[in-house]
């Protein structure tokens, strides 16, 4: 059929591959940017000031290789868009309740929906609310901001797109995604277990986020003192012990590689989550470290450390929704 052509790459006369961003705000804008420029058909959903701006003057993407503008199309409607080839679905967690179901006209008999938010449990509640078999787990490694209202900023050496079948080796739709990110210049790479990788970002995600957000600290100021650099490692250590009470096959050194990474990189490191709290936004705490909290508890796996850090930002997580 023509829109699993579309998705292969081998764009019909019509035009390139149909496209959506819903939540196209800095990871979704960049993406969806990135994908515009490759000349795929791409539908921004987005709201607020950023929207307006994009419907004015376009998206202006910022990067580390340079800046780039483009002229996607741009909505607070997916109806108005209607079904398409791709769907990436970027929305922050706290969101889902509202964003699933209006993502449903954007799901046609032969979409793929490519999940790419923090967490582990986020695109089984996205695929619970959309049509069982559509949605690819996908984690997405980038450090990204909305500059200004039309404008997104990447930045730092890391920007990589992991995606796969949840329950086996990455299959046709996983291959034809990777291979539109690819040839947009998104780094993309399939996984045969991606759910691993999925633990494997939550690990390090839930520990960064976690504590500096909690000790409203920078991430080396955390590094620098013996005792909150031993509460990362406890906090990543929890998950793992939860990860693999779970059956997640986790490598045997993934606390180790993980706190390689943040000493390499700790100076250049802020969670979004501890930029959400000091801008006065929600926190996507249930999806960090108080779902680790709740599946600790649903395997019995004591989680001393994230049950400290989620009582400490309950409180916050809530407050503006």
């Amino acid at each position: 059929m023509e829109s699993h052509e579309r998705l292969e790459g081998r764009a019909p006369a019509g035009g390139g591959p149909r496209i959506a961003v819903m939540g196209a705000g800095a990871v979704g804008g960049y993406l969806g940017g990135m994908l515009a420029r490759a000349g795929a058909d791409v539908a921004l959903v987005a709201r607020g000031p950023h929207l307006q701006a994009v419907r004015r003057l376009g998206l202006t993407v910022r990067g580390e290789s340079g800046e780039f503008g483009v002229r996607p199309r741009a909505t607070d409607s997916p109806q108005d868009v209607g079904p398409v080839d791709l769907v990436l679905f970027t929305v922050k967690t706290y969101q889902n309740g509202e964003a699933i179901p209006l993502c449903r006209p954007l799901v046609g008999p032969d979409t793929t929906v490519l999940s790419l938010q923090n967490g582990v449990l986020s695109w089984e509640e996205l695929q619970e609310g959309l049509v069982v078999g559509r949605v690819l787990p996908g984690a997405v490694y980038i450090e990204a901001r909305v500059e200004a209202p039309g404008v997104v900023r990447q930045q730092g050496g890391v920007c990589r797109v992991v995606l796969g079948e949840a329950g086996g080796p990455a299959g046709r739709r996983g291959e034809a995604a990777a291979a539109l990110l690819r040839g947009a210049g998104v780094p993309t790479e399939l996984s045969d277990d991606v759910v691993s990788a999925l633990w494997s970002k939550w690990l390090f995600v839930s520990a960064l986020a976690g504590v500096t957000t909690a000790g409203r600290l920078s991430m080396a100021d955390v590094m620098a003192v013996p005792e909150s650099r031993e509460l990362v490692v406890r906090v990543m250590r929890e998950i793992e012990a939860v990860g693999r009470k779970r059956g997640v096959a986790l490598t045997d050194d993934v606390v180790e590689q993980t706190l390689a990474y943040m000493d390499a990189e700790a100076s250049s490191m802020k969670a979004s989550m501890q930029t959400d709290l000091e801008n006065g936004r929600p926190l996507e705490l249930e999806a960090l470290n108080g779902a680790v909290v709740r599946l600790g508890r649903a395997v019995g796996v004591p989680t001393p450390a994230n049950e400290a850090i989620y009582g400490l930002l309950k409180p916050h997580a809530g407050r503006w929704l």
